[in-house]
Parts: structure tokens; sequence; C-alpha cells
């Protein structure tokens, strides 16, 4: 056990420490090291995860790390993931916050930044076509994450009602599908 719970702690380091743009950025980094590399957990288990994750309050990346690890190793996983996902940022920050006023002006600083602006983008747009794989999405349902885009984007509704009213729209579909 103490062996697994070392391998996960690098294992979230890793991902952690090589991960900009925050949570969502990490998702398909965090799915290839837990599902494909390590297989600690099925592309479906991994999906329910991320769903929960989503939907619990807290830091996003901390949600999935704590409940991969609990699936994987128990509490004391989800306790060795979390902090090996938080720990990276936490001494980048305070490394950050040590030297922030000598290099904020600096050129060559303001220019790395423009570089990985747009590449942060693209860690976390790219989940967005996993994820559409891993639901199933198909011409019949694609509609249903356009309008819930559009809903939250261009008319301000929260994702919580989205979310709400997406699950209570899925679960009237179920019971009347099955009728």
């Amino acid at each position: 056990m103490t062996n697994q719970l070392a391998r996960m702690f690098l294992t979230f380091s890793k991902i952690g420490a090589f991960t900009l743009g925050g949570g969502y950025a990490m998702v398909s980094i965090m799915e290839r090291e837990v599902v494909d590399k390590n297989r600690w957990l099925t592309r479906e288990d991994f999906m329910d995860i991320l769903i929960v994750a989503q939907s619990t309050p807290g830091l996003f990346a901390i949600n999935m790390a704590s409940h991969i690890g609990n699936k994987y190793c128990g509490v004391w996983g989800g306790v060795v993931a979390s902090m090996g996902v938080a720990l990276p940022s936490i001494i980048c920050i305070l490394l950050i916050a040590m030297f922030f006023q000598t290099f904020k002006d600096n050129v060559y600083v303001e220019k790395i930044f423009m570089g990985i602006r747009p590449a942060v983008v693209a860690l976390i747009v790219a989940p967005c076509f996993s994820m559409a794989r891993a639901a199933k999405l198909s011409l019949s349902n694609l509609w249903i994450p356009i309008v819930a885009c559009v809903l939250i984007t261009a008319f301000g509704v929260s994702p919580i009602w989205v979310i709400f009213i997406a699950g209570l729209s899925g679960f009237v579909y179920g019971r009347f599908r099955k009728s």
C-alpha cells in the first residue's frame, strides 16, 4: 500500500507541476496518467469522477485528485493525491511571491506568458473532445451541450441551473423511455 501511495503522490505531483491553466487544463493529462498509463480507473469511472468533481464545491483539481485517490486507495489515497496535485502549485506561488516584484516588468517574462496563454486555452479545450467521446455525443444529442453553452455565455444563466435542469430532464426522459 505504501508503494501505491508513493506512486500516486509522484504521479499527481507531476500532473500538478506540469499543467498550467488550472483544473480543466489537467483533465487530459490526468486521464492519460490515471486511465491509460497506470490503469487505476476505467475510462467510465474517470468520467463519473469528472462529473462528480465538477459539481462538488472546491477546487476542481483537488476534487479530481481526491476522488481518484479515494477510489483507488481509499481515504489515504484521496489525501495523498490531493497533496500531490496541490504541492507544486503552492511551491510555485511561494517562489513567485518572493521574486515577482523583481521580474514583473521584464519584457522576456511578458513574452513567455504571451506564448503560454494560447497553449493554456488548448489544454482547457482538449478535454472537451475526449469528454464528448466518452459521453457518446452524437448528432441527435449534440444540441444539449450547445444549448447549455449558449444559455451560460449569452444569457448569463447560472451553470447550477443548467446542471439541475439537465439532470432533471435526463431523469424524466429515462423514466418515460423505459415505459
